[in-house]
């Protein structure tokens, strides 16, 4: 168990060994105080001569301690908490928390070589995205802290000698660098030589290019969803929507007579002609928008027994949020026009602004318009190694919902 959790109702009086304190606002401490562990620029108080990405205690107004956490000079998330107690040693607890992240993984994951390693936050590494494909670990850094050199250090050391892969590769997302104020750094390994490999998900395979793809390489997020998908509820002509590099599409494959899968980028469906030549599958594969496509599909009274809606985050920000639902809508929409009596809707959405209410509000609102009955067969999440900390509501984002149309 760790020594020092984020859980810890202890109140010290001390700061790190770093020696440096931020003041937050009552607003910022009570959110603290909350569970939470992120305090927005606009409630800090005082961080004079905080170095970017240092470790800092921080204080409310009256002097009080109410933690160690990371901070960053650039980000509007300023403070991200790592420990309600003083932290001696980063670099140490950083080991630390990485070995309790692997030991979770060891008692959830089945049936595959492909899960998260390390979900930022929700593993009380905040910044720090690890993924492992087989022999490969892919990781994200995402803050200030979680940059420097000695804790890139301690964190490829720790896995090295966990995990002992092939490879260990970097994914950089320059967006977040630019946010974080870091200096550009281009995607590449990290250790060893290998950035390719073949992965197992519910016992289907899957090419991996490390450096090529979205996000750390694959969505290992749906792999339950996957399975649930298939196991129970697919069944005839199948569409599968956003379909990337075919994961629904091949976990539907053995269940339906004929699968479709409809993607607009012309190398993901590569990827996923190829994945299916692995598995010997066979699967027609479309190019397209998928707006327009399930348009014409459905005016032109194309039928389905089973389909998946699985698009990319239409609200990124809460900026985003009503042309989102929108969006939501009228996937949702054409896709139950098309769906047979008896078939089956599996509906995705990625977007964290968007709750799980919302979304299932949204399905009803698209059925009623278009006279269909739905009900629903099971309201899904993210795979449990990417784990939902209840006082950290960021750390939900995926919905999943299997439904069958009864008319």
């Amino acid at each position: 168990m760790l020594s020092v959790t984020i859980g810890s109702m202890a109140r010290k009086t001390a700061v790190p060994d770093s020696g440096f304190k931020v003041t937050v606002s009552p607003r910022g401490a009570s959110r603290l105080k909350d569970g939470h562990v992120w305090v927005y620029r606009s409630d800090i108080v005082s961080a004079d001569g905080v170095p970017a990405g240092s470790l800092v205690g921080v204080v409310d107004h009256r002097g009080q301690f109410l933690g160690s956490a990371l901070y960053s000079s650039s980000s509007q998330i300023a403070i991200r908490l790592i420990s309600h107690d003083p932290v001696a040693d980063f670099p140490a607890l950083l080991r630390q928390r990485i070995a309790e992240a692997i030991a979770y993984r060891e008692s959830i994951i089945h049936d595959t070589n492909a899960h998260r390693v390390v979900f930022s936050e929700a593993d009380f590494l905040p910044g720090l995205i690890v993924d492992r494909y087989n022999e490969i670990l892919s990781i994200q850094i995402l803050t200030q802290a979680m940059d420097t050199e000695i804790v890139r250090e301690a964190l490829i050391s720790e896995l090295t000698e966990r995990l002992r892969p092939a490879s260990i590769v970097e994914r950089v997302d320059p967006r977040v660098r630019q946010l974080e104020n870091l200096p550009p750094r281009s995607s590449g390994l990290l250790r060893g030589e290998k950035s390719s490999t073949i992965f197992t998900m519910n016992g289907v395979q899957f090419h991996f290019d490390a450096l090529e793809g979205q996000k750390t390489g694959a969505f290992l997020d749906q792999r339950e969803n996957y399975a649930a998908a298939a196991a129970q509820y697919a069944h005839g002509e199948a569409l599968d929507v956003f379909c990337y590099q075919g994961g629904f599409a091949l976990h539907l494959a053995p269940r339906c007579t004929h699968v479709t899968g409809v993607d607009s980028s012309r190398p993901a469906l590569e990827v996923a002609d190829q994945n299916a030549e692995l598995n010997c599958r066979d699967i027609e594969w479309i190019e397209g928008n998928a707006f327009d496509l399930l348009k014409d599909y459905a005016a032109s009274g194309q039928r389905y027994d089973t389909m998946v809606l699985d698009p990319p985050a239409f609200a990124k920000t809460k900026r985003d949020l009503d042309a989102a639902m929108r969006g939501y809508k009228e996937l949702n929409l054409r896709a139950l026009k098309m769906l047979r009596p008896g078939g089956v809707l599996v509906s995705c959405c990625c977007s964290y602004h968007v709750s799980q209410a919302d979304f299932i509000g949204v399905l009803a609102d698209a059925a009623r318009d278009v006279r269909r009955t739905l009900r629903l067969a099971e309201v899904r999440g993210q795979s449990k190694d990417h784990p939902m900390l209840l006082n950290i509501p960021e750390t939900s984002y995926l919905k999943c919902v299997i439904a069958i149309v009864t008319n």
